[in-house]
Protein backbone atom coordinates (compact mmCIF):
# COMPACT_ATOMS: atom_id res chain seq x y z
CA UNK A 1 0.00 0.00 0.00
CA UNK A 2 2.94 2.34 0.50
CA UNK A 3 3.38 2.63 -3.25
CA UNK A 4 0.22 4.73 -3.43
CA UNK A 5 2.14 7.60 -1.88
CA UNK A 6 4.34 7.87 -4.94
CA UNK A 7 1.32 8.80 -7.03
CA UNK A 8 1.24 12.14 -5.25
CA UNK A 9 4.92 13.00 -5.40
CA UNK A 10 4.67 14.76 -8.74
CA UNK A 11 2.07 17.11 -7.25
CA UNK A 12 4.39 18.59 -4.65
CA UNK A 13 6.04 21.30 -6.75
CA UNK A 14 2.73 22.60 -8.04
CA UNK A 15 1.13 22.38 -4.61
CA UNK A 16 3.82 24.56 -3.09
CA UNK A 17 2.80 27.40 -5.40
CA UNK A 18 -0.88 27.20 -4.47
CA UNK A 19 -2.50 30.56 -3.84
CA UNK A 20 -5.55 30.14 -1.60
CA UNK A 21 -5.37 29.19 2.06
CA UNK A 22 -7.11 25.90 1.30
CA UNK A 23 -4.65 25.09 -1.47
CA UNK A 24 -1.69 26.01 0.71
CA UNK A 25 -2.95 23.78 3.51
CA UNK A 26 -3.67 20.87 1.20
CA UNK A 27 -0.30 21.31 -0.47
CA UNK A 28 1.47 21.25 2.88
CA UNK A 29 -0.43 18.12 3.97
CA UNK A 30 0.37 16.36 0.69
CA UNK A 31 4.02 17.29 1.03
CA UNK A 32 4.16 15.92 4.57
CA UNK A 33 2.57 12.68 3.45
CA UNK A 34 4.86 12.39 0.46
CA UNK A 35 7.88 12.71 2.76
CA UNK A 36 6.63 9.91 4.99
CA UNK A 37 5.19 12.07 7.79
CA UNK A 38 1.71 10.60 7.79
CA UNK A 39 0.89 11.61 11.37
CA UNK A 40 1.70 15.25 10.64
CA UNK A 41 -0.17 15.03 7.34
CA UNK A 42 -3.32 13.72 9.04
CA UNK A 43 -3.11 16.48 11.66
CA UNK A 44 -2.90 19.06 8.88
CA UNK A 45 -5.86 17.56 7.03
CA UNK A 46 -7.80 17.59 10.30
CA UNK A 47 -7.15 21.32 10.71
CA UNK A 48 -8.29 21.93 7.15
CA UNK A 49 -11.42 19.82 7.69
CA UNK A 50 -12.32 21.85 10.78
CA UNK A 51 -12.41 24.98 8.61
CA UNK A 52 -13.55 23.61 5.24
CA UNK A 53 -16.73 22.04 6.57
CA UNK A 54 -18.35 21.76 3.13
CA UNK A 55 -15.36 20.08 1.45
CA UNK A 56 -15.07 16.29 1.59
CA UNK A 57 -11.45 16.07 0.46
CA UNK A 58 -9.65 16.65 3.80
CA UNK A 59 -11.64 13.88 5.47
CA UNK A 60 -11.10 11.67 2.43
CA UNK A 61 -7.34 11.90 2.87
CA UNK A 62 -7.55 11.40 6.64
CA UNK A 63 -9.40 8.15 5.92
CA UNK A 64 -7.18 7.17 3.02
CA UNK A 65 -3.90 7.62 4.89
CA UNK A 66 -5.28 5.91 7.97
CA UNK A 67 -6.45 2.96 5.89
CA UNK A 68 -3.09 2.55 4.18
CA UNK A 69 -1.33 2.74 7.53
CA UNK A 70 -3.69 0.11 8.96
CA UNK A 71 -2.47 -2.38 6.35
CA UNK A 72 1.15 -1.69 7.29
CA UNK A 73 0.79 -1.64 11.10
CA UNK A 74 1.26 -4.83 13.12
CA UNK A 75 0.34 -3.56 16.59
CA UNK A 76 -3.33 -4.43 17.16
CA UNK A 77 -4.04 -1.46 19.42
CA UNK A 78 -2.53 0.96 16.91
CA UNK A 79 -4.44 -0.69 14.05
CA UNK A 80 -7.71 -0.39 15.94
CA UNK A 81 -7.11 3.33 16.52
CA UNK A 82 -6.27 3.88 12.85
CA UNK A 83 -9.37 2.01 11.70
CA UNK A 84 -11.67 3.88 14.08
CA UNK A 85 -10.28 7.26 13.03
CA UNK A 86 -10.48 6.38 9.36
CA UNK A 87 -14.09 5.26 9.73
CA UNK A 88 -15.01 8.52 11.43
CA UNK A 89 -13.39 10.47 8.60
CA UNK A 90 -15.28 8.38 6.02
CA UNK A 91 -18.53 9.08 7.86
CA UNK A 92 -17.74 12.81 7.90
CA UNK A 93 -16.80 12.84 4.22
CA UNK A 94 -19.95 10.90 3.29
CA UNK A 95 -22.12 13.35 5.21
CA UNK A 96 -20.67 16.13 3.05
CA UNK A 97 -20.69 14.19 -0.24
CA UNK A 98 -23.18 11.30 -0.25
CA UNK A 99 -23.04 8.68 -3.00
CA UNK A 100 -19.43 9.53 -3.79
CA UNK A 101 -17.65 6.62 -5.51
CA UNK A 102 -14.22 7.79 -4.33
CA UNK A 103 -15.31 7.63 -0.70
CA UNK A 104 -16.92 4.24 -1.29
CA UNK A 105 -13.64 2.87 -2.61
CA UNK A 106 -11.85 3.96 0.57
CA UNK A 107 -14.66 2.46 2.67
CA UNK A 108 -14.17 -0.85 0.86
CA UNK A 109 -10.41 -0.61 1.43
CA UNK A 110 -10.98 0.05 5.13
CA UNK A 111 -13.27 -2.98 5.37
CA UNK A 112 -10.49 -4.97 3.70
CA UNK A 113 -8.01 -3.73 6.30
CA UNK A 114 -10.39 -4.99 8.99
CA UNK A 115 -10.85 -8.32 7.20
CA UNK A 116 -7.13 -9.05 6.94
CA UNK A 117 -6.65 -8.54 10.68
CA UNK A 118 -8.54 -11.81 11.24
CA UNK A 119 -9.65 -13.40 7.95
CA UNK A 120 -11.17 -16.49 9.53
CA UNK A 121 -13.52 -14.51 11.75
CA UNK A 122 -13.98 -11.36 9.67
CA UNK A 123 -14.22 -12.77 6.16
CA UNK A 124 -17.85 -13.83 6.22
CA UNK A 125 -19.02 -10.44 7.50
CA UNK A 126 -16.77 -8.06 5.63
CA UNK A 127 -16.40 -9.68 2.20
CA UNK A 128 -20.04 -8.87 1.28
CA UNK A 129 -19.65 -5.34 2.66
CA UNK A 130 -16.54 -4.80 0.56
CA UNK A 131 -18.24 -5.99 -2.62
CA UNK A 132 -21.30 -3.88 -1.82
CA UNK A 133 -19.19 -0.72 -1.69
CA UNK A 134 -17.36 -1.49 -4.93
CA UNK A 135 -20.56 -2.41 -6.73
CA UNK A 136 -22.27 0.78 -5.57
CA UNK A 137 -19.30 2.88 -6.65
CA UNK A 138 -19.25 1.29 -10.12
CA UNK A 139 -23.03 1.61 -10.48
CA UNK A 140 -22.77 5.34 -9.78
CA UNK A 141 -19.74 5.85 -12.03
CA UNK A 142 -18.71 2.90 -14.23
CA UNK A 143 -15.78 5.00 -15.52
CA UNK A 144 -14.15 5.43 -12.13
CA UNK A 145 -10.82 3.60 -12.57
CA UNK A 146 -10.14 3.17 -8.85
CA UNK A 147 -13.47 1.44 -8.29
CA UNK A 148 -13.00 -0.93 -11.23
CA UNK A 149 -9.40 -1.74 -10.38
CA UNK A 150 -9.82 -2.07 -6.61
CA UNK A 151 -12.82 -4.39 -7.01
CA UNK A 152 -10.85 -6.62 -9.38
CA UNK A 153 -7.82 -6.58 -7.08
CA UNK A 154 -9.95 -7.69 -4.14
CA UNK A 155 -11.63 -10.40 -6.20
CA UNK A 156 -8.27 -11.74 -7.35
CA UNK A 157 -7.29 -12.25 -3.72
CA UNK A 158 -10.41 -14.33 -3.18
CA UNK A 159 -9.97 -16.24 -6.43
CA UNK A 160 -6.41 -17.20 -5.54
CA UNK A 161 -7.55 -18.32 -2.08
CA UNK A 162 -10.30 -20.53 -3.51
CA UNK A 163 -8.34 -21.61 -6.57
CA UNK A 164 -10.80 -20.17 -9.11
CA UNK A 165 -10.10 -18.53 -12.47
CA UNK A 166 -8.67 -15.00 -12.31
CA UNK A 167 -9.11 -14.20 -16.01
CA UNK A 168 -12.27 -12.09 -15.52
CA UNK A 169 -10.51 -10.00 -12.86
CA UNK A 170 -7.45 -9.57 -15.07
CA UNK A 171 -9.74 -8.35 -17.86
CA UNK A 172 -11.25 -5.85 -15.41
CA UNK A 173 -7.79 -4.62 -14.47
CA UNK A 174 -6.97 -4.14 -18.15
CA UNK A 175 -10.19 -2.16 -18.50
CA UNK A 176 -9.26 -0.02 -15.49
CA UNK A 177 -5.95 0.89 -17.14
CA UNK A 178 -7.90 2.30 -20.09
CA UNK A 179 -10.09 4.21 -17.66
CA UNK A 180 -7.02 5.58 -15.85
CA UNK A 181 -5.65 6.81 -19.17
CA UNK A 182 -8.80 8.84 -19.80
CA UNK A 183 -9.45 9.96 -16.22
CA UNK A 184 -9.27 13.69 -15.45
CA UNK A 185 -9.42 14.66 -11.76
CA UNK A 186 -11.56 17.68 -10.94
CA UNK A 187 -8.61 19.40 -9.32
CA UNK A 188 -5.01 18.72 -8.33
CA UNK A 189 -6.29 17.56 -4.95
CA UNK A 190 -8.97 15.14 -6.13
CA UNK A 191 -8.11 11.42 -6.04
CA UNK A 192 -5.85 10.44 -8.92
CA UNK A 193 -4.03 7.36 -7.61
CA UNK A 194 -3.94 3.76 -8.74
CA UNK A 195 -2.67 3.69 -12.33
CA UNK A 196 0.79 2.41 -11.35
CA UNK A 197 -0.70 -0.31 -9.14
CA UNK A 198 -3.04 -1.39 -11.94
CA UNK A 199 -0.13 -1.67 -14.36
CA UNK A 200 1.79 -3.81 -11.87
CA UNK A 201 -1.24 -5.98 -11.17
CA UNK A 202 -1.75 -6.60 -14.87
CA UNK A 203 1.87 -7.72 -15.21
CA UNK A 204 1.29 -10.21 -12.41
CA UNK A 205 -1.81 -11.45 -14.23
CA UNK A 206 0.29 -12.36 -17.22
Amino acid sequence: MKTIITAFVFFICSLLSAQTQFEQGMGKAMQLWGSGKSTEAIATFERIASVEKANWLPNYYIAFIGTINAFDTKDKVAVSALINRAQQAIDDATAISPNNPEIMVVQAMLYTAILVQDPMNNGQKYSPLIMEQYNKAIAINPSNPRAVFSKAEFEIGGAKYWGTDTKPMCAAIAKSIELFANFKPESQFHPNWGADRAQEALKNCK
